[in-house]
């Protein structure tokens, strides 16, 4: 079997392995309601008050569950992200009373998406392998297990009650050493983009716990944060959660970074294989450099797009740049583009310097490893 082949096994293997690990789960269902997808038959918004632009009160529908027709209801409470409206054909997700949907009326809970977001992923898929090959296979791989290390082992570790920011730090260690082995294999390549990335991390998990303590961010900032801390999780530390947040949302700008420099580096060295230690420092700087300049304002255009409807909205009332720079809002934002970016700029020279003192030793073997990818 072909390291390559072994290699989308094993990643293979651990995904699988990580769906049978239980979802996480702190509290059980008051009622022991089920969900259950139905179709709307019919619409009734004659309860629905429109209070300028939002809408309030109860939307009675007909849906189709099993062949019979039930009663349901679906509450709007003027919160236009969290509001949805139905109409005749539409599959709603429906919450079941224990006894049977012939019990009491139903309740709506959402559109039912999830066809669509498997289409999409599906199509996702095939135009990577149909790209990568190989590559993309294990790049499918990667993206699958990153997805369920954080749904199946970070998410249930920090309900727990584990430390926010180390348990992140070792989940995305875990994360980017199966990732840098399973698409540069266990080569030098991999080890230099590895140790390269984790240097990277580590100076964006002490940049984080020094600046959102200077600056002052709680971590109330983040989306649902206290509805979090209201259903019981009070003992959470958001400031941590927050700064674990910062090294999470980078790492994977920082994965990427890294795997260029030390790919370039590994080119290099196959087309020229007496070059020293110096000259690769200095090629994989100035390859580190001529990437670093795109990758920080991928960044801050990430982070940007998070929040652009704050920024319109100071924009609108005329806030100073300086009165809507020091809110606590925008502040938590300018910490997590600084520092994620700060991160992304040192993870250049660290890369260079691992890619240049690893390839420069063992030269022997060293063909013979790369080639073997």
């Amino acid at each position: 079997m072909s390291a390559r082949l072994k290699g989308v096994l094993v990643s293979a293997l651990a995904c699988v392995a990580l769906c049978f690990v239980p979802a996480p789960k702190l509290f059980d269902s008051a009622d022991g309601a089920q969900t259950r997808v139905a179709r709307v038959v019919e619409v009734d918004s004659s309860g629905v008050e429109m209070h300028e632009l939002v809408a309030y009160g109860t939307e009675r529908l007909k849906v189709e569950l099993d062949g019979k027709v039930y009663d349901a209801e679906n509450e709007l409470r003027a919160q236009m992200d969290l509001d949805k409206r139905f109409k005749p054909g539409d599959r709603a997700l429906v919450s079941v009373p224990p006894d049977g949907p012939g019990g009491s009326a139903l309740v709506a809970l959402d559109h039912w998406r999830i066809p669509w977001i498997f289409a999409l992923f599906a199509a996702f898929a095939a135009l990577l392998v149909w790209f990568g090959g190989w590559v993309g296979a294990k790049a499918l791989f990667s993206f699958a297990f990153g997805c369920l290390a954080v749904w199946k082992l970070l998410v249930p570790l920090l309900l727990a009650g584990w430390p926010a920011s180390p348990t992140v730090f070792v989940v995305v260690a875990v994360l980017t050493a199966v990732i840098m082995h399973l698409v540069a294999g266990f080569t030098r390549t991999g080890f230099a983009a590895f140790a390269g990335a984790m240097l990277g991390v580590v100076a964006s998990l002490a940049l984080s716990h020094f600046f959102t303590r200077m600056i002052e961010v709680n971590g109330a900032t983040m989306p649902f944060s206290q509805a979090l801390v209201y259903s019981g999780c009070e003992r959470l530390d958001l400031r941590d959660l927050c700064i674990g947040a910062v090294v999470l949302a980078s790492s994977g700008a920082v994965m990427d970074l890294a795997m260029d420099i030390a790919s370039g580096v590994a080119e290099v060295v196959k087309h020229n294989p007496s070059l020293g230690f110096r000259e690769l420092l200095g090629s994989g700087l100035r390859i580190g450099r001529a990437v670093v300049g795109t990758m920080t304002t991928t960044l801050l255009l990430a982070y940007s797009g998070g929040f652009l409807t704050l920024l319109m909205v100071f924009a609108a009332k005329g806030t100073p740049p300086v009165d809507f720079l020091n809110s606590t809002l925008v502040s938590a934002e300018v910490v997590k583009t600084l520092v994620g970016s700060f991160g992304l700029v040192l993870v250049a020279p660290f890369t260079a310097m691992v890619s240049a003192a690893t390839f420069t030793r063992g030269r022997g073997k060293l063909a013979e490893k790369e080639n073997g990818q």
